[in-house]
């Protein structure tokens, strides 16, 4: 591995567990353990899988103004928003475009913001800009996941939480802050824990014989599986939030019409679109990449797949994709592969129903 490359504060720990890793946004980074991807991919569906995720970056916010002031960097509103709820957000350019996706949660007297890993510098220069009176605080702190459908039986204390909220607990004598949340589809728990309390943590949860560490890689199908965009591949600068069929993310109320219209980077743009996104099954075994074009019953194109795999529930290939706005539902499709077309249709999101506890 480079030399240049980071380290979690569990990289000892995946190690010994006999992980592969691989360079992933600047980290070192556990692809698969030795029973494989699909292995660990189910065993999250039917039980609790351990996902270290902290190369994510994990800012605190405080200062005078707070929540009027983070108003003007991101599409909130944090009237009526209580303590411990956590909000999904977007980091906006002028133009409308998508700079990152970042998770939000009102804790008291400041906010923690999660944002993804390869953005993090540049994402908390622009939020320094836009909001110069606030302080930010990058946490040196670890980031674990405990995703799957027995996380609520391992962190029994946190069981009561609703989706999308949070708390402070302490576990296995380990002070911790988690909320109900997750990248999988899955119910579960994201939990920030401090650097050097992170290998022990994690070992605690690993005791239970419902947790099993699960790499990037099925972190990656369970995402895709939920219908779940990745930064940098299922959008970036360039998506507007109508085109990534994220604009729910922008609160009601800072929307034009809305009590609080605009006043963040690229309110204007929001709605412009010139594709949209979809979701495609193959018709056949062979697996759809990113990347791949996209082209009609006559060999025009049509759009790009951003994400794709062969689902390990369903068995068979499942895409991400835009597509052109007259593009129909029931449009016969293709996606080129080496050269050679592949039947794909247009599906409902998800392709796996999520089981997020709400």
């Amino acid at each position: 591995m480079s030399a240049a490359l980071r380290r979690t504060p569990l990289h000892a720990l995946h190690l010994e567990l006999g992980a592969r890793m691989v360079p992933f946004a600047g980290y070192e980074m556990p692809v698969q353990y030795a029973d494989g991807l699909k292995a660990e991919h189910l065993w999250t569906r039917e039980q609790a899988g351990l996902f270290d995720v902290s190369h994510m970056g994990q800012l605190r916010v405080r200062g005078t103004q707070l929540h009027a002031s983070l108003e003007r960097a991101l599409p909130l509103d944090f009237a009526a928003w209580p303590a411990g709820l956590q909000k999904y957000s977007l980091l906006l350019n002028e133009g409308g475009g998508i700079e990152d996706d970042l998770m939000v949660t009102r804790l008291g007297d400041e906010v923690a913001i999660v944002v993804n890993a390869a953005c993090k510098e540049r994402d908390l220069a622009r939020l320094r800009a836009l909001c110069p009176a606030l302080e930010f605080d990058l946490l040196d702190h670890a980031l674990i996941a405990l995703q799957g459908p027995r996380a609520r039986e391992v962190l029994a204390d946190a069981a009561d939480l609703k989706f999308m909220h949070g708390r402070a607990l302490r576990f296995a004598g380990i002070r911790c802050t988690l909320t109900r949340s997750g990248y999988t589809g899955e119910d579960g728990f994201e939990i920030s824990v401090p650097a050097s309390d992170a290998a022990a943590f994690a070992k605690a949860l690993l005791a239970h014989p419902a947790v099993r560490p699960i790499g990037l890689g099925a972190r990656d199908t369970l995402r895709l599986e939920a219908a779940l965009p990745l930064y940098g591949q299922d959008m970036d600068a360039h998506t507007t939030p109508r085109e990534a069929g994220l604009a729910w993310a922008i609160a009601r109320t800072r929307r034009t019409g809305g009590e609080k219209p605009g006043g963040f980077p690229g309110a204007d743009h929001v709605e412009r679109a010139a594709k949209r996104f979809v979701g495609l099954l193959g018709e056949g075994p062979v697996p759809v990449r990113s990347g791949a074009p996209l082209v009609d019953a006559s060999g025009a194109a049509a759009g790009t797949v951003t994400s794709g795999t062969v689902s390990p529930t369903l068995g068979r290939p499942v895409m991400l994709a835009y597509v052109g706005l007259g593009v129909a539902d029931d449009a016969a499709l293709n996606a080129v592969v080496r050269n050679r077309p592949q039947a794909v249709r247009i599906a409902s999101l998800p392709f796996v129903p999520k089981r997020s506890q709400r």
